[in-house]
């Protein structure tokens, strides 16, 4: 499914295959790490969407839902990244309302993630809470945002 969306640039959304999501994955939110460390072992079971630019893959995102007794209907993104030069356009909010609705649409009932804390007044505003205390993920603060679907 293509969604297209009209904005001050205007950009589409598709899903990607989990290997185009791996350069701005490192670029975006671990560039002092290796290109390895930005790949999730279950990538093959996600699904990926990108938010693009002309031709040009400006944002990413991965969602997995996960299904049977252990965590019925429970989904969670990882990897969300906006390409530097397109955040704060908007571009961020549309792909997360469009992982949400995917989400939905898997049989979701919750979403969560591991925030950065930087990003924190971000997830709020789309319902999600903290559920836990502050970690760490080498010196950057996180904690888990959740929300009903």
């Amino acid at each position: 499914m293509i969604v297209k969306y009209t904005m001050s640039t205007s950009f589409s959304i598709r899903p990607v295959a989990p290997e185009q999501t791996y350069p701005l994955r490192h670029r975006v939110l671990w560039p002092d790490k290796s290109p390895e460390y930005v790949k999730v072992e279950n990538d093959a079971e996600g699904y990926h969407a990108g938010a693009f630019w002309q031709d040009e893959l400006i944002a990413v995102i991965s969602l997995f839902v996960a299904y049977g007794a252990a965590n019925p209907g429970r989904a969670r993104f990882r990897k969300f990244a906006v390409h530097p030069d397109y955040q704060g356009q908007g571009i961020g909010t549309a792909l997360l309302n469009h992982v949400m609705a995917e989400a939905k649409r898997l049989g979701a009932v919750s979403l969560w993630c591991d925030a950065r804390l930087d990003a924190a007044d971000f997830y709020r505003r789309f319902g999600m809470e903290a559920v836990s205390e502050v970690f760490y993920k080498g010196l950057i603060p996180y904690a888990r945002f959740s929300r009903t679907l």
